[in-house]
């Protein structure tokens, strides 16, 4: 058993030292400046790598890929996808090549994950991620304008929404837009409301089955 942390690589905010004072000697990192599809290669695999070792008194190596992103391509079946799945094998083989074996991914669509609050203060100054169902629903309903999206909600969830939206200024709209659309720190993908309808709208035909 290896105790692992988390780490959104050079631009994150808690550096690889504070990391080393959990405890922890794996990092769980990916390399999210390159785009969904390109092949990771040998030479930006070790650059990482070197880059969590550089310091030995801390002791880290790359221990976990999270993760090596699926393009949405696959994930709708859009097209020939013969070098897609091309290029997603030779990034495992590149990393495998590496040393790194333990590889996660992801087969959510659009957005990994979604919170409609990044920084939210907790007792003592820590900050915590949150997710408010009324925020949520203000965005899907009245700034994305999602076709039927109303009906998803409760009655009392939407009177909260709509008091929210009327109440929000601008500057709010921009900062959920934002907060929903960070999915993981450091991913590739990110787009505006006419984006995301675009996005979504490619999806419409994919059923549950």
């Amino acid at each position: 058993m290896e105790q692992t942390w988390r780490w959104f690589g050079p631009e994150d905010v808690i550096q690889l030292s504070h990391i080393r004072q959990t405890g922890a000697s794996g990092i769980v990192t990916a390399l999210h400046q390159i785009p969904y599809g390109v092949i990771w290669s040998v030479e930006e695999i070790e650059k990482r790598k070197a880059l969590i070792a550089a310091a030995p008194s801390l002791g880290l190596r790359w221990s976990v890929v999270e993760s090596l992103p699926i393009h949405e391509r696959i994930k709708i079946g859009e097209g020939d996808l013969t070098s897609l799945f091309d290029n997603y094998r030779q990034s495992m083989r590149n990393l495998a090549q590496c040393g790194v074996t333990t590889i996660c991914y992801n087969f959510m669509p659009v957005v990994d994950w979604t919170r409609t609050e990044l920084a939210h203060p907790l007792p003592g100054g820590a900050t915590a991620l949150r997710f408010n169902i009324h925020e949520f629903a203000a965005f899907d309903c009245f700034m994305l304008e999602r076709p039927g999206a109303e009906a998803d909600y409760a009655p009392d969830v939407l009177t909260r929404a709509k008091d929210w939206h009327v109440r929000s200024s601008e500057s709010d709209r921009r900062k959920l837009l934002s907060n929903i659309m960070a999915g993981l720190p450091g991913a590739y993908d990110r787009y505006d409301v006419p984006g995301l309808r675009v996005m979504l709208d490619r999806y419409k035909d994919i059923d549950a089955q």
